[in-house]
């Protein structure tokens, strides 16, 4: 297998459709500044140094899905990357994430160094709002088994189940924190042959979701992050 190989959105979206046709496990994460900063804590960066970025500070007033320090999910998530397929990545120089410079790329690339991650295969982590306006990629899906794991798993439900999306959603969870995770996995492991594929919006949490579902299921799971957004809103934020 080809190490190191950059997707585009045609490439991504064949190895769906491969992996749907053949019903093969297929995870893909993604990684962002708020990852970044999951997988520094105490690694390249010191806990106070994690804790005093503006997104940990957030973070620890309830608008991320998770409350900092967290140190399992950060072993955690060092786990799900390296067993995951696909892993997505902002690309050096990025300037349409709002967030400093140097929790972008250049971060991603020194962590995943310090850790020893090496993608096998790798796309733009902002793959997925592409994927949110994207025909193809609904039309691959539709008559696939949904799962929904999600804060508005409601909303995302009725706007995907209707015009022009027509998706079958098999199954939904709420998911709003990290403290959810383990029941989560719990439901997800005892409903595992309800779904097809599984699509994740639940912040840092979805790439732990993601990997490991996949792994549970064989299921084709995304993390699909902000898409959920501009399902609802039009717009990522």
């Amino acid at each position: 297998m080809a190490l190191n190989e950059w997707l585009t959105i045609d490439g991504l979206l064949a190895k769906l459709s491969h992996a749907l046709a053949d019903r093969s496990p297929l995870s893909l994460v993604r990684i962002g500044d708020g990852e970044n900063l999951i997988l520094a804590q105490d690694s390249i960066w010191s806990l106070g140094r994690v804790l005093n970025e503006r997104w940990a500070i957030k973070a620890n007033n309830g608008a991320k899905g998770v409350s900092l320090p967290n140190l399992l999910l950060r072993d955690e998530m060092v786990d799900a990357i390296k067993k995951a397929d696909i892993i997505g990545m902002l690309p050096p120089g990025d300037k349409t994430i709002n967030a400093p410079d140097y929790l972008k790329r250049p971060m991603t690339d020194q962590l995943f160094a310090h850790y020893g991650i090496a993608a096998r295969y790798s796309c733009d982590a902002r793959i997925n709002r592409d994927l949110a306006g994207h025909e193809a990629f609904w039309h691959l899906l539709r008559g696939r088994r949904i799962l929904l794991v999600t804060r508005e798993v409601d909303q995302i439900n009725t706007i995907l189940s209707g015009k022009p999306y027509w998706q079958q959603i098999a199954m939904t969870i709420p998911f709003s924190h990290y403290d959810q995770m383990t029941d989560a996995l719990q439901q997800i492991a005892a409903n595992r042959h309800r779904f097809d594929v599984a699509l994740f919006s639940c912040g840092v949490n979805a790439v732990v979701l993601a990997q490991r579902t996949a792994e549970m299921t064989g299921a084709v799971c995304l993390d699909f992050g902000k898409a959920a957004n501009i399902l609802i809103h039009g717009k990522p934020n």
